[in-house]
């Protein structure tokens, strides 16, 4: 039977020779992981279940990213919850404060997720780890739960939709605008319990950073799963941080697809998601005149090294407009150390930014960056619902690096090209 990458993924991790859309199937897992906000929910159902010991601890990571350094109290007992947690069970991959980074820019540096795993995660950006050519997605602390007691989950494999790349972006467009256009174009449901699957020429010209940012916003058109055909891209990244085999597993030319769409990367221009949903797109050209009050770059979506370089590239010798707040966020300390030798964080705050260290903190309106009523934020984050980076009358306008750095700078949405020309 004919079968989507995903499909064969998954098909492999259940023992079977095939699977097909909307069969039940239990996998095993390579990985397991929440967060500090997640994992304790996970913790107490594993413990309600009556089971005392993880059945694969090489497997469970635990990542302390959302509140931490923690905020208050209750941050403070999660993170505690899971510190205990990960001493009892003597779990290698338990990642705090000074070792920490936001989860999914983490999980992929430091080869916990390879090409050809099949991964969950509690926390629904998961998606992520199919830039690496892995079948990863979200799943409910009850879940994580299981999957930590026995090692594997249960799933209903997906059908698929198939997005043929060709082109390569233009100056200022990135990975971030090409998942934007995307859910622009199909909608916040139009993925819905799909694996969106990228191939053709252009995928082979996006970066890694590119595909997973990609792949991490696939959750925001309804989506499964997204994940990228493997390549040379791959294979080079998998080099330098995987620390297992790698099984490569590619469509078959005649899989099934509930619909294909093509894609010149060439066409697209600098994207914005206007509030307050994802798939509110224009272009930064069709934009107008809107005035905004903060920008925030970094996130599990746009905090990788490439994200810092584009920011800095634009920052560097500018002044942030005198009433926005810009934040910066690298996402893991090992892009925070190479933004400080790379001269960017010296960028950053000589342009006004603030320069925080590894954190989800603004991206759900938790702390370090929190918005008033009436106040608009420019982010590279990858949700802008009603009251996500805090007040209900705030608005959040999601952009690449590069755009929010324009923003910042302009102290209205506006296009690197403008700045830079």
């Amino acid at each position: 039977m004919p079968m989507t990458m995903s499909q064969k993924i998954l098909a492999a991790h259940a023992g079977v020779e095939s699977v097909e859309a909307g069969q039940l199937i239990l996998c095993s897992l390579d990985r397991i992981h929440g967060n500090d906000i997640t994992s304790p929910v996970a913790i107490r159902e594993f413990k309600k279940m009556g089971f005392d010991k993880v059945a694969n601890p090489e497997n469970v990571t635990l990542i302390m990213d959302h509140f931490v350094p923690n905020k208050d109290i209750k941050a403070a007992q999660q993170c505690k919850c899971c510190r205990d947690f990960a001493g009892e069970q003597s779990l290698e991959s338990f990642y705090d404060v000074g070792r920490m980074g936001i989860e999914h820019a983490l999980i992929p540096e430091e080869g916990l997720v390879v090409t050809g795993d099949v991964a969950i995660g509690a926390d629904s950006h998961t998606c992520t780890y199919g830039a690496l050519g892995a079948f990863s997605t979200g799943v409910g602390s009850t879940d994580m739960a299981f999957g930590m007691a026995t090692g594997k989950a249960w799933f209903k494999v997906p059908s698929a939709l198939k997005f043929v790349l060709t082109g390569q972006l233009p100056p200022y467009v990135s990975g971030k605008d090409l998942i934007l256009h995307i859910i622009g174009m199909i909608g916040v449901d139009g993925a819905r319990y799909k694996s969106m699957e990228f191939t053709g020429p252009g995928a082979g010209s996006l970066s890694m950073p590119d595909r997973l940012t990609v792949c991490n916003m696939a959750i925001e058109a309804g989506a499964k799963n997204g994940i990228f055909e493997v390549d040379d891209v791959t294979l080079a990244y998998e080099r330098d941080h995987a620390k297992r085999a790698l099984r490569v597993f590619k469509a078959d030319e005649d899989a099934a697809y509930d619909e294909t769409y093509t894609i010149d990367l060439s066409a697209l221009r600098p994207t914005v998601a206007f509030p307050h949903l994802p798939e509110n797109t224009r272009t930064v050209e069709e934009a107008g005149n809107i005035p905004i009050d903060q920008v925030v770059i970094g996130s599990c979506t746009n905090g990788l090294f490439k994200d810092m370089e584009e920011a800095a590239g634009i920052l560097r010798g500018r002044k942030v407009a005198k009433n926005v707040r810009a934040i910066i966020i690298p996402a893991t300390q090992d892009i925070y150390l190479q933004c400080l030798e790379a001269g960017f964080i010296r960028d950053f705050i000589e342009a006004g930014c603030v320069v925080s260290t590894p954190t989800c903190g603004p991206c759900l309106g938790g702390y370090m960056g929190i918005l008033a009523e009436g106040e608009r934020c420019v982010s590279t984050t990858n949700r802008n619902f009603v009251g996500r980076m805090g007040h209900v009358d705030s608005e959040v306008y999601l952009a690449s690096p590069a755009t929010a750095a324009a923003s910042a700078v302009m102290g209205r949405i506006a296009s690197a090209q403008e700045v830079m020309k």
